[in-house]
């Protein structure tokens, strides 16, 4: 990037947790917004496939690392934190606390003007000591950026409403799939939920704030209601019966995260921090946000229309960002090892071949097509206990689905695994993201065929950790002729029949 430039052009922005699901649509909104972006991500490739991708600059680093934060904030003019240690393990605050710090030294050094942050709504008549630790982390990292020199915007949001968030996911399987559910007592608390729509309006306008205001700003919709009543009217707005709701006391946040892991696609690592939120009445205690950036006629949306808009977006497969489009909390990103004698330890291998009659773009959507509604073309018991035996320790389990039903980028989750490498017509490269004693790919290829048709290779390698992982890999082996074996027959048959779909 050039030189700064003035208030009456556009700014350049620095936004990080451009994978995750509110960064990822905060940079297209800025561009619209007339700004220039970079964006500071750790795995950079992630962002490759996304609409925008050609027009921001992309720089490798790290909130926790300050050198890769001198070179981001280079010229930059407003730095956007939409990052958080959320569940990365016990110290997580620490985490959070070294990262908030280190990016407000960092950005105050670089001349940075602006620092804008997305925080969580806390209640005001509950201690912050007293907290949950996800809340409580969350308002230290605001008072650390507030307090950095630099002036700063901090908005603090309780429940987003929108299509692929986390609590409009939770939201949205709770009601569908319980008619009659017995519930924890969070239910009968007060919340201000927010459009997502909102949430991005704001963040977007916060750049332009005056030089004096450095200060936190409540922001949600204008509907006050418990998580009972938003259960009600997501039935309503969705067309489904009167539900049946049992409030019952005993339940604590640590059951009842497990309970909504069960129930929803969001993992217990995810809904706890949700569950512990929900306990406190968290509502707006001012609207001083609309001083600078005006709301306008119909705004902010209410409850009903954020919950149809985001409905709406869920039928036309229109989902840009989902809940699990950030790094899912403890699981490696190690990228598969290349090196044929690589030095890290034993690759276990599982190869399956077929000719396949189809052409290599019928095969290939096939494979594109994988996971979801689609299924894995495989033994589907077998999938579906492998998922509920993930969700019982507390991994993501099989049900995150895909973001888009026929097309897939890097980045993307798909059930319990994540596509690492994708080379449309060619490669897909998946790496799992389910509690493993090692780390695990899948790979699908599909070739052209010297004579007409197509080649399909499928490649399971797994890395095991310890003892453990050799004993896991030996202890399952014995299946992979059913589940991988049955996998490249049927996916050549679909490909042959030219449909995508099948378990």
């Amino acid at each position: 990037m050039e030189s700064k430039d003035d208030d009456a052009g556009g700014l350049r922005c620095l936004v990080t947790g451009a994978t995750g699901y509110i960064g990822g649509r905060l940079v297209p909104e800025l561009l619209e917004a007339g700004h220039r972006v970079r964006c500071l991500a750790r795995s950079p490739e992630r962002l490759r496939d996304h609409p925008w991708a050609g027009e921001v600059e992309v720089v490798k680093g790290d909130v926790t690392d300050a050198d890769s934060l001198d070179a981001a904030m280079r010229d930059i003019d407003v730095a956007y934190y939409l990052v958080h240690a959320l569940a990365s393990g016990p110290g997580f605050e620490r985490t959070d606390r070294a990262a908030a710090r280190t990016f407000g030294e960092r950005a105050k050094a670089a001349g940075v003007r602006r620092i804008v942050y997305l925080g969580g709504l806390t209640p005001a008549d509950v201690p912050e000591r007293e907290l949950s630790p996800h809340l409580r982390s969350r308002a230290e990292v605001g008072h650390l950026l507030l307090g950095s020199g630099v002036p700063t915007t901090v908005l603090r949001a309780a429940v987003i409403i929108g299509s692929g968030s986390a609590s409009f996911e939770m939201l949205r399987y709770l009601t569908e799939r319980l008619p009659v559910m017995v519930t924890p007592s969070w239910v009968s608390t007060r919340i201000q939920p927010i459009a997502v729509r909102d949430v991005l309006r704001y963040l977007v306008g916060s750049a332009r704030m005056p030089a004096g205001v450095n200060r936190a700003f409540d922001i949600g919709g204008p509907d006050v209601m418990t998580y009972r009543d938003m259960m009600q009217k997501y039935a309503r707005v969705a067309g489904l019966r009167h539900r049946l709701i049992l409030p019952v006391p005993m339940l604590s946040p640590g059951l009842s995260s497990h309970w909504v892991g069960l129930v929803t696609p969001v993992p217990a690592s995810i809904a706890r921090p949700l569950a512990e939120s929900l306990r406190y009445e968290v509502v707006c205690h001012e609207h001083d946000i609309a001083e600078y950036v005006p709301d306008g006629p119909g705004l902010p949306f209410s409850f009903d229309t954020a919950l149809s808009l985001a409905l709406q977006r869920v039928r036309e497969a229109r989902v840009t960002t989902r809940w699990s489009s950030a790094s899912t909390p403890g699981i490696p990103s190690d990228p598969l090892p290349t090196d044929p004698d690589w030095a890290g330890g034993s690759l276990y291998t599982d190869v399956r071949e077929l000719d396949v009659g189809a052409s290599p773009e019928a095969l290939w959507k096939v494979i594109e097509g994988i996971g979801g509604d689609h299924g894995w073309y495989s033994f589907p018991l077998a999938w579906a206990v492998r998922g509920w035996l993930d969700r019982l320790v507390g991994g993501v389990g099989l049900r995150r689905g895909r973001r888009d039903a026929e097309h897939l980028r890097v980045g993307d989750s798909l059930d319990f695994w994540r596509v690492e490498e994708i080379e449309p017509g060619r490669l897909l490269r998946l790496r799992a993201e389910m509690r493993l004693p090692g780390l695990a790919w899948l790979e699908m290829y599909a070739e052209e065929r010297e004579g007409g048709g197509s080649h399909y290779r499928q490649r399971a390698v797994f890395h095991p950790f310890g003892l453990l992982g050799h004993a896991y890999w030996w202890s399952v082996s014995p299946f992979h002729a059913v589940v991988f074996g049955g996998m490249a027959r049927n996916i050549a048959q679909a490909a042959g029949r030219g449909k995508a779909g099948g378990q």
